[in-house]
């Protein structure tokens, strides 16, 4: 099978942690038989330097023609203070839009090895194993209009029926290949759309009968996910409660530097990116955790190239490696290995 991926570095340690999800990638393609054609492109920061844009027209063009979209991180302390047009993270903001990337797909999964390095207990932290759904394109983070000035300022929440229906279709057909359970979140006590969300929740439950759903607002849920993260397996939510639950939930494996994401659409078009920022204070060092930014190219490779066995490949290579007890520094104070490092030893596995 032949694909086009456009590799979308970022900023900060975007670059190096791209570069060991192209190298494993790389090595499935030679191992079963595929080609992958990669091509690089500006967004974000560097972007705006180089282009003063953070997602410039030819960006938006190699993405148009690509399969998919491999991200690394955007964003840094250096453009913080830029006008909002020309903030790094508009260039992630605009890709989301123009693709209608409205479903992000955040698995939180604990890994046996690193258990050790979880704020939580370890009888509460062990076996977590959920999938956040998280409507990406819709909600606060899009509404308009909205207002700021020294008096005032106004936020517009808005939600229409078609957004609310695919996300929720999507949780559905992604509960059926677990464990056929949904947490629904929201706070249908104090926000409309919330009202809105349950009530098509309800509607669509219908059509899924063998799935167990269950309404929980979101105050509730940021609770359990410390207290009883076990108890999660689908979480569906809109946009910005997404986000901040899903940042939550990270901490759970003790290392943002373990999780990937998706952000696709209905035709398996997607932008795959490491949950993490873009840490520029360790930029260039050899000593990111590459970890979470292959695991997204595995997410590529299941939800955009359906080609599950080279995905779980890739994922056995990664958990095995842990397995092994070979860490980046920050997992291990204890002889850490470099980025390139580490990387080579999930490569010896893929190999094997």
């Amino acid at each position: 099978m032949e694909k086009r991926v456009t590799v979308l570095a970022g900023d900060g340690i975007g670059k190096e942690v791209t570069d060991a999800a192209v190298v494993v990638l790389e090595a499935v393609a030679k191992k079963y038989g595929h080609t992958f054609h990669f091509d690089h492109q500006l967004v974000g920061g560097a972007a705006v330097d180089a282009k003063n844009n953070p997602l410039p027209e030819e960006t938006g063009a190699s993405c148009e023609a690509s399969d998919a979209i491999l991200l690394g991180a955007v964003g840094g302390p250096k453009w913080d203070n830029n006008p909002p047009a020309l903030r790094a993270e508009q260039g992630l903001l605009l890709l989301r839009k123009q693709f209608d990337l409205f479903a992000n797909l955040r698995p939180v999964k604990a890994v046996s090895t690193l258990i050790q390095s979880s704020p939580l207990k370890e009888d509460i932290a062990k076996d977590v194993d959920m999938m956040i759904v998280r409507e990406l394109t819709g909600g606060v983070y899009f509404g308009t209009p909205s207002l700021y000035n020294d008096e005032e300022a106004v936020d517009t929440m808005p939600y229409s029926r078609k957004e609310i229906e695919r996300i929720v279709d999507k949780a559905f057909e992604i509960a059926m290949k677990r464990n056929k359970r949904i947490t629904s979140v929201d706070k249908a006590n104090v926000l409309a759309t919330s009202r809105l969300w349950r009530q098509i929740v309800d509607e669509k439950k219908a059509q899924y009968p063998e799935v167990e759903v269950r309404h929980q607002l979101v105050d509730s849920v940021a609770m359990s996910i410390i207290t009883s993260p076990k108890d999660f397996d689908v979480i569906l939510t809109e946009n910005m409660f997404g986000d901040i639950l899903s940042d939550e939930a990270s901490v759970i494996t003790g290392s943002l530097g373990l999780l990937p994401s998706a952000s696709i659409r209905s035709d398996g078009f997607g932008m795959y990116e490491p949950v993490h920022g873009t840490a520029p204070e360790i930029a260039g060092q050899n000593i990111a955790n590459p970890a979470a930014a292959i695991l997204s190219a595995a997410m590529m490779l299941t939800y955009s190239f359906d080609m599950l066995e080279e995905a779980k490949a890739i994922e056995d290579a990664v958990y095995g490696t842990f397995e092994d007890g070979h860490f980046t520094g920050d997992l291990t104070k204890d002889n850490p290995l470099g980025t390139k490092e580490w990387t080579e030893k999930v490569l010896q596995r893929l190999q094997a």
